[in-house]
């Protein structure tokens, strides 16, 4: 009974302490210089991508041929494409293509890392040897050459392109997250909760999965801003957002037939890429560095 009470009883400490440590990972960031950047960078990015459809006067993808190639104005103030259309409306509009494919590619690969990683950790045997032996094979393919050949089966899209981007990076996070896994088995707070008799999937929920998924994250998100240079790079090429939808490379792509009459068709994508890159890179070193002291170079 003594031992069922104790167990209980810890389910609001547990809770009080994350509870403590989210406060305190928010207040290192907001006191260092490079994650105070980054989050001010990607809370703008944010509002202007779930509130800027809602405010421009523009369908983003309905042309306009009598207004093509005009100069920024007070009626366009980022000018308009070679179709007549807005370019600040798609630019607001391509965002969420952009910003949230790669943030969604990330929590697909977080979320499919934490499982098969930490299963294969705490398995162990036969299931340990197939996920990292599978994890091994696709490790041995080039993640470029990889998401080419997953186009080339499923054809160019933005969905396609996220799935292409899952398979070929899912190994690298596993075999992380096993890692991770494996140290956080032995540690001290998970053997003295087996000693106190705590349930095995309490264990896991507890301890294990709080201690993977706190550097995985941080992983994740150093490759934030990789995810969106890549996304943008491969709609560049076609492969992602098909037309007449905006996004960001699909936009620079456009705009590089017409660069010598209307270079600000170029500026405008090229700059928003620049900015939401170096916002998520200072925010994930700034994390690095408030979760992993000592991790940096």
């Amino acid at each position: 009974m003594i031992r069922a009470w104790n167990a209980g009883s810890q389910r609001p400490t547990h809770a009080a302490a994350a509870t403590v440590r989210h406060r305190f990972v928010l207040r290192r960031l907001a006191n260092h210089r490079g994650g105070r950047t980054g989050m001010m960078l990607l809370a703008v990015l944010a509002v202007a991508t779930v509130l800027g459809p809602l405010l421009v006067p523009y369908d983003p993808n309905w042309p306009n041929y009598a207004e093509a190639l005009q100069a920024p104005s007070v009626a366009h103030p980022l000018g308009t494409d070679a179709s007549g259309r807005d370019v600040l409306s798609r630019l607001l509009d391509g965002a969420h293509r952009s910003l949230g494919a790669a943030v969604a590619v990330l929590a697909c690969l977080f979320s499919v890392a934490l499982l098969l990683g930490t299963t294969a950790a705490l398995a162990g045997g036969l299931v340990d040897t197939v996920v990292m032996r599978c994890a091994d094979v696709m490790m041995a393919l080039p993640g470029l050459v990889l998401a080419f050949a997953v186009l080339g089966l499923l054809g160019p899209g933005l969905v396609n392109l996220l799935v292409a981007f899952v398979i070929a990076d899912w190994a690298y996070y596993a075999r992380l997250a096993r890692a991770y896994a494996l140290n956080a088995r032995s540690r001290e707070d998970v053997i003295a909760a087996r000693l106190a008799g705590i349930p095995g999937y309490r264990i896991v929920l507890s301890h294990i999965l709080p201690a993977v998924a706190s550097p995985l994250g941080v992983v994740a998100s150093l490759g934030l801003g990789g995810m969106i240079s890549a996304i943008s790079g491969f709609s560049f090429l076609g492969l992602g957002v098909q037309p007449p939808h905006a996004e960001w490379g699909a936009m620079l792509a456009e705009a590089r037939m017409v660069f010598s009459v209307a270079p600000w068709l170029l500026l405008t994508p090229a700059c928003a890429i620049t900015i939401a890159v170096a916002a998520a890179n200072l925010l994930g070193n700034a994390l690095r560095d408030v979760l992993e002291p000592g991790a940096g170079p």
